[in-house]
């Protein structure tokens, strides 16, 4: 497993959102609160955002080093701000590289995507779906692990003009059928809003200030942290956030938004 956040709001710096609250992401590297499988997320991470006022594609930071074990990335949070952020700390899967292209966020445009879970019977249960992609597109995967993969499936609906909502909700859904018992916890940005699914893990929203943060767990003892049921799908803005219930087939559209 792993641990993630998306960020939108105010500009604020990526030490300020990453690694200053209490039980920060960066804590969280070491001392997770929530996580349920795994003890330590020390196979890398990064970190991607949205600078004020700079049009174009986010920046991105990506290391298979440990987030606490590298000064270059301390000094860069201290000084950088985005109104935007996508970040992770990773647990590699047993089997799966341990390199700087496999941590998240995976990226392309102005899109970041990132995945907390693992998908079983890797990668057999999958080569189907994997099949349904483009060739250049599995020759190119940024590593041979489920989390590509899964960014891949996504990315392909994005770029065929699919809504967000439905293409992760999609995603789920065909993983989920093809390898049951998978835990597929996605988050995605465009810099403007977010979207992310619980699926067999935790994951909490705080909104507040024209800001909001979406998170595996809370990263600090706020009141106003909201923890989004099992199997339900998040959009959020800084002015509004709703969490729908995941569509019961791959091809129902994601409906029936309520605020939270």
């Amino acid at each position: 497993m792993c641990r993630h956040l998306a960020y939108a709001g105010r500009p604020i710096t990526l030490h300020e959102l990453i690694a200053a609250p209490p039980y920060s992401l960066f804590r969280q590297s070491w001392a997770p609160r929530l996580q349920k499988h795994g003890l330590v997320n020390a196979d890398g991470f990064g970190a991607g955002w949205y600078p004020p006022g700079v049009p174009g594609p986010p920046a991105r930071y990506r290391s298979d080093r440990p987030i606490w074990s590298d000064p270059a990335f301390a000094a860069l949070a201290a000084v950088t701000s985005g109104t935007a952020v996508l970040a992770a700390v990773r647990s590699a899967t047993t089997g799966m590289p341990v390199t700087a292209t496999a941590a998240a966020p995976f990226a392309e445009g102005r899109w970041l995507f990132s995945h907390n879970g693992v998908v079983r019977r890797w990668p057999e249960a999958v080569a189907g779906l994997a099949a349904e992609l483009p060739v250049t597109d599995l020759l190119t995967l940024d590593a041979p692990t489920d989390s590509a993969l899964l960014w891949a499936l996504v990315r392909n609906r994005l770029r065929a003009g699919d809504d967000p909502a439905h293409a992760l909700a999609a995603v789920v859904r065909a993983v989920d059928a093809a390898a049951p018992g998978s835990r597929l916890n996605l988050l995605l940005t465009d810099g403007a809003a977010i979207w992310a699914t619980t699926w067999t893990h935790a994951l909490s929203i705080h909104a507040a200030a024209g800001a909001v943060t979406v998170a595996s767990e809370p990263s600090d003892g706020a009141a106003g942290w909201v923890e989004v049921p099992d199997r339900h799908l998040v959009v959020a803005t800084p002015q509004r956030c709703d969490v729908r219930p995941l569509p019961a087939t791959a091809s129902t559209d994601a409906a029936g938004a309520s605020a939270a």
